[in-house]
């Protein structure tokens, strides 16, 4: 079976990504390790359109915006600008924002805070498209397989080349693999080699018979 290059964002905790910590003496009484807090995604979490986004600055909060991902995947930022978010983890945001601000800040100190997941129902789910009877996104459940999802999509229908389709994966570098899946073989001959266990944001595509 193929290992869950997806599952740690369904572990929802607080992240809190700080930088620029232990700089100048004055700052020393304050705690430098992360503070724990329901409602947002593990350390890994890549940031997604529409999250709500929290941005802090210690001991300025003049600079401090609760703002969500845009379309095109940027935040804006007192100071700074628009600031690339999407795709990201809060903790590189964090880095570049801190050495953004330091342009203008001694030694800033930038908290950032996936305050709300709104992205994340479609990062979780699994898709079926191509020649099925009923193309569909569906929740990601823990122990869902391929022939669970093709069979929530009625099957391939009578046009579908189903021993060529596919599941296509995000792999942790952002590349994109894909594994046959010989689903004709599957469905009528119990073929269950194939029969992987899918993981969130999982692509089945079920290619058409050329005529």
């Amino acid at each position: 079976m193929l290992h869950s290059s997806y599952g740690r964002i369904l572990v929802l905790f607080t992240l809190i990504a700080m930088t620029g910590l232990g700089g100048c003496a004055g700052k020393s009484t304050r705690d430098s390790s992360p503070s724990i807090a329901p409602g947002a995604p593990a350390a890994d979490y890549l940031i997604g359109i529409d999250d709500l986004i929290q941005v802090s600055v210690w001991n300025h909060p003049d600079l401090g915006v609760t703002v969500p991902v845009r379309a095109d995947g940027r935040i804006t930022i007192p100071l700074m600008g628009d600031v690339q978010a999407g795709g990201r983890r809060p903790a590189d945001v964090a880095a570049d924002a801190s050495q953004a601000l330091s342009e203008f800040i001694h030694e800033p100190e930038v908290t950032i805070i996936v305050a709300e997941l709104r992205s994340h129902e479609y990062l979780s789910r699994v898709r079926v498209t191509g020649a099925v009877r009923t193309p569909v996104s569906l929740p990601h459940r823990q122990g869902m397989t391929v022939l669970d999802a093709v069979l929530a999509a009625g099957g391939p229908n009578e046009f579908a080349a189903a021993n060529r389709s596919s599941l296509h994966r995000h792999t942790d570098n952002g590349a994109i693999s894909k594994y046959d899946l010989p689903l004709k073989r599957m469905l009528e001959q119990g073929e269950l080699g194939a029969n992987h266990l899918l993981a969130p944001g999982d692509v089945i595509v079920v290619p058409q018979r050329l005529f």
